[in-house]
């Protein structure tokens, strides 16, 4: 097949092209040609920047027919708009990496399928966005632009990740478990949350591209570790060798703290994220191989490699959270006389 990619150094898209590359296909990338592919073989790259919609489109029109495309870049409506434009006759299917943020918060119903509601809120631009583009691309295909798959992945990582840090980025997890300073919780932790590697999501999109069921069709690509969030930062203790030390902020008040820096605890990371793969299963092949214990294996080895887990610069501000959080629990009495408890009925 020929089949172009819409980015293509990215997370997942680079696990994609390098899968496709050995199997065979003819594979052309397109993107602004900054970050050098990680990956061997032989392929195309069409230099350009696609928010530049009118030379993107001319470019993808100048480069012929494709078998298939895939967008893993596509974040606002007029992308979705050009790429119509651009691959309305030359593409047979085109794939379009969304997210499975979507789906309305919270659901319904868990875990949730792919005929969830799909409203999410303004204040998640992210999500909200997605959201718009697939429906774009949905009216494309009902107008017989090309044959459409949406594919929608959870938090995904690869072996130079770390964990999601709720406050601050990189190695911070790591960085902390191993000083022996506390994490920040969410609340008591408990809201569930999938992840899952990149090598498995790609071979999910692999798997779509020439697939005739997963012509019109819309699949969660997803871990499969229904993990809380402290048992998901207690795996990466676990593999450190350390125990976890956890400061346990409500939502609301984290985000009172730190307006910018905790935005995504409060539109996402608060809300159970659990999916349902069954349809990917069926179609794609869906197989979940690499457990959240053996990914922080790998980002460990990866990280230590580098000495980035010891040399992680400080984050003052997730310092000063639990500080501020520290003094705030210390300070609130104990209103309670007598331990008499609730009366029971």
């Amino acid at each position: 097949m020929r089949v172009l990619i819409i980015g293509g150094t990215g997370n997942i898209s680079s696990a994609i092209a390098a899968q496709l590359i050995g199997r065979g296909d003819q594979v052309v990338l397109y993107n602004r040609g900054k970050i050098r592919p990680q990956f061997e073989g032989e392929y195309q790259v069409i230099v350009g920047d696609r928010t530049d919609h009118a030379r993107f489109e001319a470019q993808v029109r100048q480069a012929g027919v494709f078998d298939c495309a895939i967008d893993m870049i596509g974040y606002e409506p007029e992308d979705a708009h050009s790429a119509v434009r651009a691959c309305r006759g030359r593409v047979g299917r085109f794939v379009f990496c969304s997210t499975v943020d979507v789906y309305t918060k919270s659901g319904a119903r868990y875990p949730v399928r792919e005929d969830a509601e799909r409203s999410p809120a303004p204040a998640f631009p992210y999500a909200y966005k997605k959201a718009q583009l697939e429906r774009i691309l949905e009216a494309a295909q009902e107008e017989g632009a090309f044959l459409l798959t949406i594919t929608r992945p959870a938090a995904t990582y690869n072996d130079s990740s770390a964990p999601i840090p709720l406050v601050g980025k990189g190695t911070l997890v790591f960085h902390r478990l191993r000083r022996g300073l506390p994490l920040i919780l969410l609340g008591d932790g408990t809201s569930l949350w999938v992840i899952w590697h990149r090598d498995d999501v790609a071979r999910a999109f692999v798997a779509a591209l020439d697939n005739p069921a997963a012509a019109g069709r819309s699949y969660h690509v997803t871990g499969e570790q229904w993990l809380t969030w402290e048992i998901y930062y207690q795996t990466a203790a676990r593999v450190l060798g350390v125990q976890a030390d956890f400061a346990r902020i409500p939502t609301e008040l984290l985000v009172r703290m730190a307006p910018a820096a905790a935005e995504w605890c409060g539109i996402n990371f608060c809300f159970n994220n659990l999916f349902d793969n069954a349809a990917a299963k069926a179609d794609l092949g869906f197989c979940y191989t690499i457990t959240w214990e053996e990914g922080v294996r790998r980002m460990v080895a990866y990280h230590d490699a580098q000495g980035a887990i010891d040399a992680c610069p400080p984050e003052p501000l997730y310092d000063r959270i639990v500080e501020v959080w520290g003094k705030l629990s210390a300070a609130v009495p104990e209103l309670e006389q007598g331990g008499a408890g609730p009366a029971r009925p």
